[in-house]
């Protein structure tokens, strides 16, 4: 055996020997019978350095520097920092750590705003956004320049919000609120552009009506229902009747009105406040639109008023899905009552409510952490398999809200399927039990918590709470009022909820759906059950 591998192995048998000295001495700091007979010494030390034979692992070696350790920086750091502009702009910014960076413009305008305006502004304007401007020629243009920072760019229309944001290298800061200023200002609004969008516009309805998930459909049916011809029961989508009505001056009779400083906030996450507010200065600041600066319309501040109401659809829904495995055809029930605005104390118990419902459709409610054990699974489609979709939703605004169940299933089970829904709604008026809600709390602060990991949901969030109420509530807080609520704060806002009338969405073939008045009946009732029906011929 040649002396290296005579010293490699003697190396291994010492360590062997050393830790089973360690084993069986039980003590780190005493030296073992095994190493005493074998002249090891319990403190030798094999990577170099002089041996502390006397001293305890678990005790600080003699004349090494106290270790200092990294400790998490204050939390002020990671408040969401707001200045007001002396036009009324907000800019809001997050602290984040990373290269790049998400900043965008949201506006206090939306479908709801348009009751004044051709229904339809809303979604003109936002398939026409990061279009030709004064200083950028053409989207390529504007593509190109974003490009160069690795940035991407998106516009996102809602009821009561129109967000422009771009995401890009933070490097790139000043290019990007530059060009966020020139799009949300300076819009040519061409011809030719205008003319682009009518036909995409067309091309994507016709989609929503041909697509097999009538989700978004249905969404629009039910606020229609509940807040019928007012604020956020209008459409959101353009009528195919006012494609050709919009044009610019209709647009720039809007944009006059409501793309006005004091109804936007200039958000950005994983950027310097102070350079935020410093390119906001620059380019959004004293800036004239292209619309001028002359005074529209009044801003329509009309408050949302629940309704309640039907709203049918007769559709054959045999063909939506054609291919080897075509879906079934179903009949789409939504069945909604008035909650509260996300400004109200009542916000996070029926955000825990809604949790709590969950559900989902038949193959896709998935394991725990997922629905599995929410009611709407348990109750619904666990015990009825003929029923292909159960599911809960809550919308909320900030003068209104809607918590909402979707259920779907085969035509000739309508009646059946409406009766479970309305139970289900009265049985949440009912006892809670701890675990579930505990469950139902838990599954929300870690979707919270999830969810705020990405970057773009931060920006949407502190831009959204920041138009609203001027100010952010941190991750934190919002886990602190989850936690708080009690079973008797569930039975509170739903005994509220179901004194109100209620808004049912229907969609198919509703030849056994039951009447509205049958509907709020079974609402007003002890368990939910819809009056009989006695019919001398079947």
């Amino acid at each position: 055996m040649s002396s290296s591998t005579s010293s490699i192995f003697s190396l291994i048998t010492s360590w062997y020997t050393w830790f089973i000295c360690r084993q069986v001495s039980g003590s780190w700091g005493r030296v073992c019978p095994v190493s005493r007979r074998c002249g090891l010494a319990a403190g030798r030390s094999y990577s170099g350095g002089g041996a502390y034979p006397s001293v305890s692992l678990t005790c600080p070696l003699p004349g090494v520097p106290k270790a200092v350790f990294a400790a998490a920086e204050s939390r002020e750091r990671f408040e969401t920092r707001v200045t007001v502009l002396e036009n009324g702009l907000r800019v809001a910014s997050q602290n984040k750590f990373g290269q790049f960076c998400t900043v965008g413009v949201l506006v206090n305008s939306g479908s709801r705003h348009e009751a004044k305006y051709l229904s339809g502004i809303s979604h003109f304007l936002e398939k026409l956004a990061f279009s030709s401007t004064a200083q950028f020629g053409s989207k390529d243009e504007i593509l190109l320049t974003l490009e160069k920072h690795g940035g991407i760019c998106d516009c996102q229309a809602s009821r009561d919000t129109i967000m422009y944001a771009v995401s890009a290298d933070a490097r790139g800061l000043d290019t990007v609120v530059n060009l966020l200023a020139d799009v949300t200002l300076q819009p040519r609004l061409s011809d030719e552009e205008i003319e682009m969008t009518r036909m995409a516009i067309r091309f994507e309805l016709e989609d929503l009506n041909m697509r097999p998930d009538p989700e978004p459909l249905l969404t629009e049916m039910i606020h229609a229902a509940a807040f019928r011809d007012n604020t956020v029961g209008l459409n959101r989508f353009c009528p195919v009747e006012n494609t050709d009505k919009i044009d610019r001056a209709v647009l720039h009779s809007y944009l006059s009105s409501y793309y006005t400083p004091d109804r936007m906030v200039l958000a950005g996450v994983g950027i310097e406040h102070e350079h935020l507010v410093e390119c906001a200065r620059k380019y959004l600041l004293g800036v004239e639109p292209v619309w001028g600066s002359g005074q529209g319309r009044a801003v329509d501040r009309s408050v949302a008023q629940y309704t309640g109401g039907i709203i049918k659809v007769e559709k054959d829904m045999s063909d939506v899905s054609l291919g080897p495995t075509p879906i079934p055809e179903l009949t789409h029930i939504m069945i909604g009552l008035e909650s509260c605005s996300f400004l109200e104390d009542d916000f996070i118990p029926f955000a825990v409510l809604n949790m709590m419902m969950g559900g989902g459709g038949s193959f896709s409610a998935g394991g725990p952490g997922k629905g599995m054990f929410t009611r709407l699974y348990l109750n619904v489609l666990n015990r009825h398999h003929w029923m292909y979709n159960a599911t809960s939703y809550h919308h909320s605004y900030e003068d209104t809200g809607l918590l909402c169940i979707h259920a779907s299933a085969d035509p000739k089970q309508v009646r059946e399927m409406v009766e479970i829904i309305t139970r289900e709604f009265i049985l949440m008026a009912g006892a809670v039990g701890e675990v579930e809600l505990e469950r139902a709390k838990t599954q929300l602060k870690s979707m919270l918590m999830m969810n705020l990991e990405s970057r773009p949901v931060i920006f949407e969030d502190v831009g959204r709470q920041v138009l609203a109420t001027n100010t952010r509530k941190l991750p934190h807080e919002l886990c602190d009022l989850i936690s708080q609520v009690k079973p008797s704060d569930i039975k509170r806002v739903v005994t509220k909820m179901l004194h109100k009338k209620p808004a049912v969405a229907a969609l198919g073939d509703l030849t056994d759906l039951p009447t509205y008045e049958h509907i709020q009946a079974a609402l007003s009732s002890k368990d939910g059950r819809l009056p009989r029906l006695y019919r001398l011929f079947r």
